[in-house]
């Protein structure tokens, strides 16, 4: 089965609580990026803010049972089913236990713990 994943443009940084605001002046008052807050609904991330990153976006999560930083990035698929059934098949699991998702995104790890979420690529009209 041949599968084609690209990066996608969302990088998401998920930081303890107590770094959480030094993280975000930071990016906004010393590097002087874009950096906004976004409402957010989710059980584990109790604030975000977006960071424009060039031609990606920075999700910076505030997660208040974290001890240290992770960075999680963004695979783009044709078809998550399809890649699902090759990730298995290649001995790569799925941990959706991770974080909340909409219906037809995965997470998966590399061997060295990086997360990654999976979902569909827009298709270009």
């Amino acid at each position: 089965m041949d599968q084609k994943f690209e990066a996608g443009i969302n990088i998401a940084i998920k930081i303890p609580k107590c770094k959480y605001d030094k993280t975000v002046a930071f990016y906004r008052d010393i590097l002087k990026l874009d950096v906004s807050e976004k409402p957010i609904n989710n059980p584990t991330v109790s604030r975000t803010h977006e960071v424009k990153f060039g031609n990606n976006v920075i999700w910076l999560d505030c997660v208040d049972n974290y001890t240290h930083s992770e960075t999680w990035l963004q695979l783009t698929v044709p078809n998550v089913s399809d890649a699902t059934s090759y990730l298995l098949s290649n001995g790569i699991d799925i941990c959706d236990e991770l974080e909340e998702l909409p219906e037809n995104m995965h997470w998966i790890q590399d061997p060295a713990g990086t997360v990654f979420n999976l979902q569909q690529r827009d298709v270009e009209k």
